[in-house]
């Protein structure tokens, strides 16, 4: 059997996500607690209204979720420690009968970081495995969803800071992730960026995820955040990245195409220099949901977003409450594919 996983923008079944309950996430105050809830209604809200949305919601905060979400939102009560299913949940994939798979990574809190809490999260996975009626494919990698991203194709992009952490597979090397990808989610050629953004690779960050960096738009396709200030530290580290890319190929021997996407303007906020991305957005059936920021860049992102993606509404969603808590859109979805229709006999 060899299990595929699909480009996010190929056709999904339905978007998971999971509601925000607790800690960093809900912040000190009743009112930050709000924004939180709110930004994560707002994205649900959004892909809602193209493809169906699974909410994973723990017991204490079912009726807040109610009351904000769009009642076509299914929700799943479970325990969570966290809100970021694109991380704890699993890694849909289909066979050459299309038939659904699920990876199940190990969940470590992101290589074990102290602020973390995981004990539920690492189980959260099981929530959206047994709902979908997904085969679970176990895996001994620490990964997260927000560290891989492909054209469905076998072509996977990753960094060397995620993967090859030792607080996530310590003793791994390149051939031994590279082999685990090609058996759990088909890769059949794996592109190694050397690192993520600045913010992203500090303490309260996830040390690098790709999703925050780059991403498949199409066949040999990839758009790729730059920050073309050179007073941000993530100015060089977007050179040398776009740099690579231009220079890598595909799992077909093809050179990728590379279409810059400028970061916002704006550099800093309370905490200091930021990771603001618009490459973290997700891309749902017909839609593309994106970040924006209250920058004057983000009407010239939405414009590139919709060259890029052509035939799709593109709707914005402010995501600095997301990114001040650690992530963005694309963090707090994950997408199951849409199995085929089975052939007429003839």
């Amino acid at each position: 059997m060899t299990w595929r996983m699909p480009a996010e923008t190929e056709p999904h079944e339905r978007t998971w996500m999971a509601w925000p309950s607790g800690g960093y996430t809900l912040g000190d105050t009743a009112s930050e607690a709000e924004l939180a809830r709110t930004t994560w209604a707002a994205v649900a809200n959004a892909v809602v209204d193209h493809e169906p949305v699974s909410m994973v919601v723990p017991p204490s905060a079912v009726a807040d979720a109610r009351r904000l979400l769009s009642a076509s939102v299914e929700v799943h009560v479970h325990p969570l420690d966290d809100a970021w299913y694109r991380d704890t949940g699993p890694t849909f994939v289909l066979d050459e009968a299309g038939r659904l798979g699920a990876v199940d990574w190990v969940f470590n809190g992101w290589g074990a970081q102290a602020w973390a809490r995981w004990e539920l999260d690492a189980q959260a996975a099981r929530v959206a495995i047994a709902a979908s009626g997904a085969e679970p494919v176990s895996s001994p990698l620490v990964n997260e969803g927000g560290g891989v991203h492909t054209d469905g194709r076998g072509t996977f992009l990753v960094t060397r800071t995620v993967q090859l952490d030792p607080g996530r597979n310590p003793g791994w090397d390149e051939a031994a992730v590279e082999a685990e990808l090609a058996r759990t989610v088909g890769a059949r050629r794996v592109i190694w960026l050397p690192r993520g953004l600045t913010r992203d690779s500090r303490e309260f960050g996830t040390r690098g995820h790709v999703d925050l960096v780059a991403t498949f738009t199409g066949p040999g396709e990839v758009l790729v955040h730059v920050q073309p200030d050179p007073a941000h530290p993530d100015h060089p580290v977007t050179e040398e990245l776009v740099g690579l890319l231009r220079a890598a190929t595909d799992a077909d021997g093809r050179s990728l195409r590379v279409t810059e996407l400028p970061a916002p303007r704006g550099l800093t906020d309370a905490e200091g220099f930021v990771d603001h991305s618009y490459v973290n957005h997700y891309v749902a059936n017909g839609v593309v949901v994106a970040c924006a920021f209250d920058d004057p860049a983000d009407a010239p992102a939405r414009e590139i977003l919709a060259a890029a993606y052509p035939g799709r509404e593109v709707v914005a969603v402010d995501a600095r409450p997301l990114f001040a808590r650690g992530g963005g859109i694309h963090c707090i979805t994950q997408q199951q594919p849409a199995r085929p229709a089975p052939q007429e006999v003839r």
